[in-house]
């Protein structure tokens, strides 16, 4: 989370977990879970996320801060309480392979007015600008954790809307970054699926494809749908991944001192950082994003319903 900014994860998460056999189809559905999985939770809904730094006048319940490497990763649940009250508020995690994030508990924190001036929220408009494009490299040379975690959520509603059956994707950046993840992912089949990008600011290619590639609002997350086209069959895509699918970073950089004639593009340019191995997506945002997915229960994904590989 980037600071001074929260999400809300209105499914349940956390402990208390129970097992799947114990669970059973009906009771896991009305949890979100619609494949079978070793177990289901039952925690609490509306979980609120934020980055460790925005927290205060907080301190960690030692017994209850478990790990597997050199940090907590919740398993005991909340294991932070409130300075003052002593009362479990919120769990810190940060272990080996984790993002490090703090889930405040709903039912024990209270929001309040901070006092300062409302920001504008973000809309579609933010969309264009150069500052809400993710970069799929890192600085230290290696794949964006953004990029690969939202490519394991499309890769997870592409296998749904499309039955596993492939796809073809426009050429271009979306080609080039997600394609080996994408023909690796989808199974064979004669049933080609046509993709392309769209959403605010561009034209629905025309003919439409069969499937559109489009942002989730910067607010709500919502997907962007096309106006008067209740029909069309969407992805959603991280709204900073498709940013930067849409308008890539530029072309030719201005030279060290003064300026380009008009027209005038740079020839020694160097090459866009790229690393070593392709991009694949997380397979723990496939699997999270799929298993919640009703489509899963087609006879056809009998085979996803029973492994978690999206490779």
């Amino acid at each position: 989370m980037a600071p001074a900014t929260y999400a809300v994860e209105p499914s349940p998460t956390g402990p208390p977990y129970r097992l799947w056999a114990e669970t059973g189809d009906g009771e896991a559905a009305r949890q979100g879970v619609y494949a079978p999985r070793y177990s289901v939770s039952f925690g609490a809904r509306d979980r609120i996320v934020i980055a460790p730094g925005d927290t205060r006048s907080m301190t960690f319940i030692l017994d209850k801060c478990e790990g597997y490497c050199m940090g907590v990763d919740g398993r005991a649940g909340p294991n932070l309480a409130c300075e003052e009250c002593g009362r479990a508020v919120a769990t810190r995690m940060d272990d080996c392979g984790l993002w490090q994030v703090v889930w405040l508990e709903p039912g024990a924190v209270v929001r309040r007015d901070s006092g300062l001036p409302p920001v504008p929220p973000p809309d579609w408009d933010d969309l264009a600008e150069a500052g809400h494009r993710v970069p799929p490299v890192e600085p230290d040379g290696r794949w964006s954790r953004r990029w690969e975690a939202a490519l394991g959520v499309v890769l997870a509603h592409l296998v749904a809307v499309t039955g596993d059956r492939p796809v073809t994707l426009p050429p271009g950046p979306v080609r080039e970054l997600l394609g080996f993840a994408v023909a690796k992912c989808l199974a064979p089949d004669p049933e080609t699926r046509s993709l392309d990008l769209a959403g605010p600011g561009i034209p629905v290619p025309d003919p439409r494809p069969d499937i559109l590639l489009v942002p989730r609002h910067p607010l709500t997350g919502e997907p962007w749908s096309p106006p008067g086209d209740a029909e069309a069959v969407v992805v959603p895509l991280d709204s900073g991944v498709w940013a930067y699918l849409v308008h890539p970073d530029e072309l030719s950089p201005l030279p060290t001192t003064g300026t380009l004639p008009p027209g005038v593009l740079r020839d020694d340019y160097p090459l866009p950082p790229h690393p070593s191995y392709q991009l694949i997506p997380n397979r723990h945002a496939f699997t999270e994003t799929l298993i919640r997915l009703p489509a899963i229960r087609d006879p056809r994904l009998r085979n996803r319903r029973q492994s978690d590989r999206p490779l």
